[in-house]
């Protein structure tokens, strides 16, 4: 347990993965000029207006695909292949999250209201149009989910216990602190629900325990009300350790899709600012 409680103190105090490693940030401007040397998302669309005249729609709703495809590969060194993220616990996948969810945090990036050199330097110049033509593009990916990386120690009772406790949270919360379970938020299954609440399946402990740090710190910030920040801040550290191990750990499942925005009870349970748009 005590290495539970360090590694929460030390995500929950450390900056944001841009912070972290500057590396990235200089990585960023190469990529950038990646992105602003392949053909712009206007030439892209003019070019599939004209094959389109031409009588050739299949090829080119094909060639826009693969313009849109070329240029997302600025993406690939952190998030990996097709967005389904890499072996760091840094980066989320983000193939198959919610358009909405993956258009608020571009924004977010971009506005300044989450923190990350490097992502921020890619979507400076960027408006809301081009930003949800990548959302769109993401959430349109179907791919398969990695199975988790194995908890070491896992077999022991402490770990038994934080896990326990992890899914306690996770599926009913904690009424006696104004935890509401994340289930009632993120989907009975947890992959997240339309239009802009984010499955929490499949995502690294590293990168979990990083986000709820960032809100308990005010370093993340949502459109207000900010209901993520209001709800780290009532976790404690063994709070924490526990619901990240424990989603972390969960194996995907046969259907990882977002639920219908009818898949969540509403109201939710706190007011929230951007999960519904």
């Amino acid at each position: 347990m005590d290495s539970h409680r360090f590694t929460v103190r030390a995500a929950c105090s450390v900056r944001s993965p841009g912070r972290r490693l500057p590396s990235l940030a200089r990585a960023g401007a190469a990529v950038l000029a990646t992105l602003l040397a392949l053909p712009a998302p206007q030439a892209v669309a003019a070019d599939a207006g004209r094959a389109a005249a031409a009588g050739h729609a299949t090829a080119t709703s094909r060639a826009a695909d693969d313009g849109m495809t070329r240029r997302m590969q600025a993406c690939t060194p952190c998030h990996g292949k097709e967005g389904r993220a890499t072996a760091s616990g840094y980066f989320p996948r983000i193939a198959g999250k919610p358009a909405g969810y993956l258009f608020n945090q571009l924004v977010a990036f971009r506005d300044g209201q989450r923190p990350g050199a490097a992502m921020a330097g890619l979507v400076a110049l960027m408006d809301d149009a081009y930003l949800r033509d990548i959302a769109a593009h993401f959430a349109a990916l179907d791919l398969p989910y990695a199975s988790p990386e194995p908890l070491s120690a896992a077999g022991t009772p402490a770990v038994r216990a934080l896990l326990a406790r992890g899914e306690a949270l996770a599926r009913h919360g904690d009424a006696a602190r104004g935890v509401p379970a994340c289930a009632a938020c993120h989907g009975e299954r947890l992959t997240g629900a339309l239009p802009a609440l984010p499955g929490l399946i499949g995502l690294p402990r590293d990168y979990l325990l990083g986000q709820l740090g960032a809100w308990r710190q005010g370093e993340r910030r949502a459109a207000a009300p900010d209901c993520m920040a209001t709800i780290a801040r009532r976790l404690d550290d063994n709070d924490v350790a526990a619901v990240t191990s424990w989603l972390a750990a969960q194996p995907p499942g046969a259907d990882m899709k977002p639920a219908p925005v009818e898949g969540v009870a509403l109201p939710l349970p706190l007011a929230c600012g951007s999960g519904l748009r």
